[in-house]
């Protein structure tokens, strides 16, 4: 049987390894918090509660392992290192359900041998008071094609998640990067997506992504002229109080990940000399937002 490790149990974390546990499949779950159990509650297919600890002590847990789901945020990358060391060998997988464009460049420095996998998170999951989790979405997963992809994929196969692999994956990664980065804009206002039914907001938010998209059209991505209007209809439609991680991490006073979801676009602008006005007034809130001082 494939052994399957997931390390950051949390919203994203939580609900794949709820995928997993309701077809009987084993999981061990790694983190900085012990518990003995995690509840997953999902909006359309009821309550899932994956059993056994939480580990907390990376000697205490067995590998290398096949396949680890790392699901941690970009800020949390570098403590993985002792988990890394004890669970990845030569023949792991490891899958990165992580924000940005950059999950290789952010993992590898971290691993000697194992084979490591971006992937896009396109389902929306919070972690609730209590340690419950609210899965408010049906789970899937985009991967770029390749063997090692292929062997997540077979891990969730006849479970409620669903797995595509992509032959354009630059595209369908910045794709994703642009609906992350404009969610960064409920960092500087504290509220919900609500906000983008707002015209003022909706009118910034698309003339933001319009930016971002000239970027990632620079960086290969094939996206239509339309996305930054869709993007932003797309948040119009959801329900009113959805957040996002960002907005929890900064109600919540933790490092935010505003550098790969948001100072990425400036970085890449840069390489092509792309001006970016927008971004430029917004990286230095952003920053402060995490870092301060004040």
């Amino acid at each position: 049987m494939t052994t399957i490790t997931v390390i950051g149990p949390g919203a994203i974390g939580a609900s794949l390894a709820a995928c997993l546990t309701e077809t009987g499949r084993p999981v061990t779950l790694c983190g900085r918090t012990r518990r003995h159990e995690i509840e997953v509650r999902s909006d359309d297919e009821g309550s899932t509660v994956i059993p056994g600890v939480v580990h907390t002590d990376p000697s205490a847990v067995d590998g290398p392992v096949d396949v680890i789901l790392l699901a941690v945020k970009g800020t949390q990358v570098a403590a993985t290192r002792p988990w890394l060391a004890t669970l990845a060998g030569p023949s792991t997988v490891i899958c990165v359900l992580q924000n940005g464009v950059e999950q290789r460049e952010m993992v590898c420095p971290h691993v000697d041998s194992s084979a490591v996998v971006p992937a896009i998170v396109w389902f929306p999951a919070e972690m609730q008071q209590g340690g419950w989790v609210r899965l408010r979405g049906r789970p899937r997963l985009e991967l770029p094609q390749s063997a090692e992809a292929q062997t997540v994929a077979d891990i969730f196969r006849g479970t409620t998640c669903t797995v595509e692999l992509s032959s354009d994956f630059v595209t369908s990664a910045w794709h994703k990067l642009l609906v992350n980065a404009v969610a960064g804009l409920m960092v500087l206002t504290g509220r919900h997506v609500g906000m983008y039914r707002r015209a003022d907001i909706a009118d910034l938010a698309e003339a933001y992504l319009r930016e971002c998209l000239t970027v990632a059209r620079a960086e290969g991505a094939h996206l239509p002229d339309h996305l930054p209007g869709q993007i932003v209809a797309e948040f119009q439609a959801y329900p009113e109080d959805l957040g996002s991680s960002i907005l929890a991490d900064r109600v919540a006073g933790r490092p935010l990940e505003w550098d790969i979801r948001n100072g990425v676009i400036i970085r890449r602008a840069r390489h092509h000399g792309i001006a970016t006005p927008i971004s430029d007034l917004l990286m230095p809130l952003l920053a402060a937002s995490s870092e301060g001082p004040g």
